[in-house]
């Protein structure tokens, strides 16, 4: 059965789903490959946001996320971690055209990382 994609999307994430199989994929990767694309969303997102405009500094896009943090549930999965949890707030907090661009080179670089780590796996076999 094709999985469907609502507006009626439990998670907020689920809306677009190139984010959404980027999202389940990094979710059930290990911790390691998390935080490398955890760090690399905040600099790209930190990047875009500023070349925008939106924000003058990385203090302020920090602090903008803060606060939602602050406000915002503790169970998730990504919540387990301060990086992650910042990266996934920020990608939240993007209008919904700028998180469909990030979304694809989110998804890119968690299968970039994916085969290079079953690639240095192999070479130690």
């Amino acid at each position: 059965m094709k999985e469907e994609f609502t507006t009626n999307a439990r998670r907020w994430y689920d809306r677009d789903p190139v984010l959404s199989s980027a999202m389940k994929t990094l979710e059930e990767s290990d911790d390691e490959t998390q935080i490398k694309v955890a760090l690399n969303l905040i600099k790209i997102i930190t990047e875009h946001n500023i070349s925008n405009s939106e924000y003058e500094s990385v203090e302020d896009i920090v602090s903008a996320t803060e606060d939602v943090l602050d406000t915002t549930k503790k169970g998730r999965w990504y919540d387990l971690d301060g990086t992650l949890r910042t990266a996934i707030s920020l990608l939240q907090n993007c209008p919904d055209a700028t998180r469909s661009i990030i979304a694809k080179e989110m998804a890119k670089n968690v299968i970039e990382l994916i085969k290079k780590e079953d690639d240095e796996e192999g070479e130690e076999e």
